[in-house]
């Protein structure tokens, strides 16, 4: 399935657009399958090939309670807690963006050629990016997976330590997670995955532009042609500012202002949005053998458009996290860097170049 994210600040008309890309699709033949956080402006006639599913906070969060609350039915009544029951339980505030991934599992299967994904507003849509690899992460630290070997010592600790111990309904629910996790990760940051960003021409589109090329090529995500939404015709009040800020976003597709805010099938097809096309190749970590030359190892990172002052590193065991502004990505070390030291790094011609060192006594010598 091709899948695109659409992103943009919030009031830059990303909804709209992501509705008005769907609908293009639709109407070139591509069943497509529009997921978004709120309301599209689609109108209530049904789009032949086309369908639209509103990722819902609320019933994500009960849902997702009243499973807990079954799994672990046992452990609340020997600590005396009551369940809560539907009426009690309102979304945190937050919650979208897991509502959003929840769907993205949910309906990954479907049969559909085209994904198109309204991502909350932001920096809280990007971060989405990172969020399924960042909950398996967590949901292996607390249930280890090799630890299941273990499950016939489970009852004999449990009395030992007078609590009961994860069961093997807690193991399987985590296999579970883990099968839906990868497979919305799959969808967020494969192959056939590219973010499409939406701005308002102007100060805060350029640098939310800016963000998004960040967090893209920090994730290695494609980017698509940007949209430079409700762009003013000449002569008009304000066009002159527009034209201006438009020459510092490099290539982007004019979408034009049409006065109003569009509502229904008419209005989304005036603003010309274009029926995606392939993803471009996504930029990737690159290893560099400079052993040779300095006695070094590089990880180059691509961050065009990164700032020195936002960036940050840390080395835990066998991975790296890559922090750049919002955004923070941990990744495995490479086999040949878990026998290596970090010496520094520095952001050269858009890349950040993580500098390793092989560590004494684990490398041949020559």
């Amino acid at each position: 399935m091709r899948t695109v994210l659409v992103t943009g600040p919030g009031g830059a008309g990303r909804t709209t657009l992501a509705a008005a890309t769907a609908l293009a699709a639709a109407r070139a033949g591509t069943p497509t399958l529009l997921l978004t956080p709120g309301p599209a402006p689609l109108g209530t006639a049904p789009v032949p090939g086309l369908r639209v599913v509103v990722a819902d906070p609320a019933a994500a969060f009960r849902d997702g309670v009243g499973g807990l609350q079954d799994r672990a039915g046992a452990l609340l009544g020997l600590l005396g807690a009551a369940p809560l029951e539907d009426g009690e339980l309102a979304p945190p505030p937050g919650l979208a963006p897991y509502a959003l991934l929840g769907a993205l599992h949910r309906h990954a299967s479907d049969a559909y050629d085209l994904l198109v994904v309204d991502l909350p507003a932001g920096t809280e849509g990007l971060g989405l990016l990172a969020a399924p690899a960042l909950l398996r992460r967590y949901l292996d630290r607390l249930l280890p997976r090799q630890r299941q070997a273990a499950r016939a010592l489970r009852p004999v600790l449990g009395r030992l330590a007078g609590v009961p111990l994860p069961g093997e309904e807690w193991y399987e629910a985590a296999a579970r997670a883990e099968a839906a996790l990868a497979a919305s990760e799959a969808l967020l940051t494969g192959p056939g995955t590219s973010l499409l960003p939406v701005v308002e021409p102007g100060r805060a589109g350029t640098e939310a532009l800016r963000l998004t090329r960040v967090a893209a090529s920090l994730h290695g995500v494609a980017l698509d042609r940007p949209l430079a939404n409700r762009v003013l015709p000449e002569g008009a009040f304000g066009a002159a500012a527009q034209r201006a800020a438009l020459g510092t976003c490099g290539d982007v597709r004019e979408i034009p202002h049409l006065g109003a805010e569009p509502a229904g099938p008419a209005d989304l097809e005036a603003l010309g949005a274009p029926p995606p096309g392939e993803p471009v190749p996504a930029p990737q970590w690159t290893l560099h053998d400079l052993r040779a030359e300095t006695g070094l190892i590089e990880w180059h990172v691509p961050l065009p458009g990164a700032d020195r002052a936002e960036l940050d590193l840390y080395r835990f065991e066998d991975e790296l996290a890559v922090t750049a502004g919002p955004f923070r990505r941990t990744r495995p070390l490479p086999s040949a860097l878990r026998r290596c030291d970090v010496t520094g790094a520095a952001l050269r011609e858009d890349a950040l170049r993580v500098r390793f060192r092989p560590t004494p006594g684990l490398w041949p010598r020559g």
